[in-house]
């Protein structure tokens, strides 16, 4: 309930125009010294920066909440494997319970490894790691045959060394009000983005010049695939029709507007990220389709009636980004096969 009421209330202030007042801005002060105290003590050698002997991957971003960073995981995942890459990906695990270090599959408790490494093991098929320290994560991955690590959320994880680093960044929202938490959305100052190798931009048809190193990329609808199984249906399947659209995300109303894309008529029920799902968030008195997100879909499928349906969630990369890329990673050797 308190996230519910919080979460709201910060986001008029980070992007709704309402000024944070002095005492958001005096934590974000505090905030903001002790990132670049921590900071220059890694660029300084005062903390260890630990480096592997495959290739390292950082995905994040500089402000909290979504930016669609878990589909481009997964697109560059994709591309990696079709690519010849064994990779492997180390995340937190956001929201779980627990921090026992676990080995992500696509039938694991979303609960006990968290909802995002489980929708990645499900759509990628690769080794995924949860554990806060992704140094000991990175390497498990490496023990269990992967030649390339990809970093979820790791832009501020500087104790992993990183090879090339990719800003997710929504390019309408951009950083907000500028400042940093709790006063803004920023985890880093927003220079930080010039160190990146590389910026992937959702929204970014409302920016008519890419600076260099950002690239566009569209979020897509894929298949709606029933909880309980059933062919996959193509979203335009589900045009003309009533449904309950349910979105516990970063920004539920992205979500929302691709149905009402598509030509659905929705009735909206938006949770706060990462929410946890019980049976009576799904309890509607009527006997209309249900349509949630991937990462919704993985808490709800023990309790979710056969009118259910996950939307996946697609995210397309240019061409100009995946060969900047491959030219980035031409220059490391791959394990013997």
């Amino acid at each position: 309930m308190i996230r519910s009421t919080l979460e709201p209330w910060l986001l008029r202030r980070w992007y709704g125009g309402v000024a944070p007042g002095l005492v958001l801005r005096a934590l974000a002060w505090l905030f903001a010294w002790q990132v670049a105290r921590r900071t220059a003590a890694y660029r300084g050698g005062r903390r260890a920066v630990h480096r592997l002997d495959v290739p390292v991957l950082v995905v994040g971003n500089l402000v909290a909440g979504g930016s669609g960073k878990t589909p481009a995981v997964i697109a560059l995942v994709q591309y990696l494997k079709a690519q010849g890459w064994r990779p492997g990906v180390a995340t937190r695990g956001y929201g779980r319970r627990g921090s026992t270090p676990l080995w992500a599959v696509a039938d694991s408790d979303p609960h006990a490894v968290g909802d995002e490494p489980v929708v990645i093991a499900r759509r990628c098929a690769v080794p995924v790691r949860v554990d806060a320290d992704r140094v000991r994560a990175a390497r498990e991955l490496v023990a269990a045959g992967c030649d390339l690590v990809l970093a979820d959320d790791g832009l501020q994880h500087y104790r992993l060394g990183r090879d090339i680093e990719i800003e997710v960044r929504d390019a309408v929202r951009g950083y907000g009000n500028g400042l940093m938490l709790p006063a803004g959305p920023l985890r880093e100052p927003p220079t930080r983005a010039n160190a990146c190798d590389f910026r992937l931009l959702t929204s970014a048809e409302h920016v008519p010049d890419l600076p260099p190193g950002s690239f566009a990329m569209r979020i897509v609808p894929g298949l709606a695939i029933g909880l309980h199984g059933g062919d996959p249906r193509a979203l335009s399947t589900f045009s003309g029709q009533r449904v309950h659209a349910v979105a516990g995300i970063g920004r539920p109303e992205r979500f929302f507007a691709t149905l009402r894309a598509a030509g659905i008529d929705l009735i909206e029920h938006a949770f706060v990220d990462h929410h946890r799902f019980s049976a009576g968030d799904l309890a509607f008195d009527d006997e209309l389709t249900v349509l949630m997100t991937e990462k919704d879909a993985v808490k709800c499928r023990r309790f979710a009636s056969d009118r259910c349906f996950a939307l996946a969630i697609d995210a397309e990369l240019s061409a100009a980004f995946y060969d900047a890329l491959s030219q980035r990673l031409s220059g490391y050797g791959r394990m013997p096969q």
